[in-house]
Order: C-alpha cells, then sequence, then structure tokens
C-alpha cells in the first residue's frame, strides 16, 4: 500500500506545489506569493500532501485570533475521486482545533458543487455570496463557514 503523509509546507516544497495550483486553479500564484506565505506571513499555515514521495495536494489557511479562513486547497486531478480532498481537508480543520480556532471560512465557486459537498460533510453551511468574486470569470463564490 502506498504511504500517504501531510506535513507543513517548507520552502523546498514550493516548486512541486506550484505545480499543483498550475493545474488546479485558473490563476495559479506565483512562486513569490508561496515565499511569502511560508516565510513572512505568521497567521498563514500550509500542508502538503504526499503520496510515497509525490506531492498531490495542498492546504492553506490564514489563523487570526480565534478564526481560520482556508486560502487554497487542490489536490492533482489524476488524484481527484479518492477522497484525498477530505483527508486533506479533515487535517486543515484538525490543526486549526489545535491551534484555538474556532470558526473556519471558505471561499468556493458557485459552480463547484463537489467542492461545496465536501464542505457540507464537514459542518460547513452557505454564509452568502460574494458576487463577482473571481477575476477570471466574474464567477460568484459561495461563503461557507462552521464552527468548529
Amino acid at each position: 500500500m502506498a504511504e500517504l503523509t501531510i506535513r507543513k509546507m517548507e520552502v523546498d516544497d514550493i516548486k512541486d506545489v506550484m505545480k499543483v495550483d498550475e493545474v488546479s486553479f485558473s490563476k495559479p500564484w506565483t512562486e513569490d506569493i508561496f515565499h511569502l506565505e511560508i516565510e513572512k506571513n505568521d497567521q498563514a499555515h500550509y500542508f502538503i500532501m504526499k503520496l510515497e514521495n509525490k506531492i498531490i495536494g495542498y492546504v492553506g489557511m490564514w489563523v487570526v485570533i480565534d478564526d481560520a479562513q482556508i486560502t487554497n486547497i487542490a489536490v492533482m486531478p489524476e488524484f481527484r475521486g479518492h477522497k484525498f480532498g477530505e483527508k486533506l481537508f479533515g487535517f486543515a480543520c484538525q490543526q486549526a482545533i489545535h491551534m484555538g480556532v474556532k470558526r473556519l471560512s471558505l471561499e468556493v465557486r458557485a459552480s463547484n458543487i463537489v467542492a461545496q459537498k465536501m464542505y457540507r460533510k464537514f459542518g460547513l453551511v452557505p454564509g452568502g455570496v460574494r458576487k463577482n468574486y473571481y477575476t477570471d470569470n466574474r464567477e460568484d463564490a459561495i461563503v461557507m463557514w462552521v464552527n468548529l
């Protein structure tokens, strides 16, 4: 059986994380953004998921006092549909709880029904809409949140 691990993201992981980002988002982050998040942002917490020795996903969140905001979560396309996203998101939720977070929120594309269903499994509920949130196509974002 292949070994699956989740751990804190390190600077050496950025190049491989960018590969995940590039195939997952229409406006992927730059290397500079990841460096700023990992090295300079004390509120940022990023984790990678590895299968054997390959990074197949990552999740990031900002924690401010007792609130957490998921910034990104992505899994390589060939590994989607196998519950890796659920494991990764669940890990992030557990980390948030250990940090004393009381509320967790995120934005998700209105069209991303698969992700919305996954978030609902963790108790997240829609709390509002950010109109024209996504700059690539002006799609609305559904704001989802949960009390942890």
